[in-house]
């Protein structure tokens, strides 16, 4: 089934936006549990502050490049197909990071700088998604105009 270059773009940007929904959701909830384990530490203001930095880091090094080189991909497919708004590898990776997303959030629990390590990480790529997600809107992948 053939779909529009557009439409595969805005699917590609539904993903994206999951993204970080979720870890904002597991890294402040890692962040509370390093919280309550040391209520007089900072770890959650370290969560956020740091992961945010770091996500900013993330956004202009790796992000926005990954992102327009998807968005470039997509343009030259011939025929896209629905399946095809992201590479079969995106997929395969997506899987795997959620997976050791998981298991380090299982094995941090009830170690406070673990609980704040991976809240940074959570924190971080949550923020580096969400603000390299401004190369969609560069794009016009929002526009609902009739042309598009």
């Amino acid at each position: 089934m053939n779909i529009s270059h557009l439409t595969l773009k805005r699917l590609a940007a539904l993903v994206w936006y999951i993204g970080p929904v979720i870890l904002f959701l597991k890294g402040s909830q890692l962040a509370t549990d390093a919280y309550n384990l040391e209520p007089d530490g900072l770890g959650r203001s370290i969560s956020w502050v740091a992961g945010i930095i770091v996500g900013l880091i993330k956004t202009r090094f790796i992000f926005i490049k990954s992102c327009r080189k998807n968005m470039a991909r997509i343009d030259t497919l011939i025929t896209p197909r629905v399946w095809e708004f992201y590479r079969i590898r995106f997929f395969f990776s997506l899987l795997m990071m959620m997976l050791l997303g998981a298991t380090l959030s299982r094995l941090s629990q009830g170690n406070y700088t673990f609980l704040v390590s991976v809240a940074i990480l959570d924190i971080s790529i949550g923020t580096a998604l969400l603000i390299s997600s401004k190369v969609f809107w560069e794009q016009g992948v929002f526009s609902f105009s009739k042309n598009s």
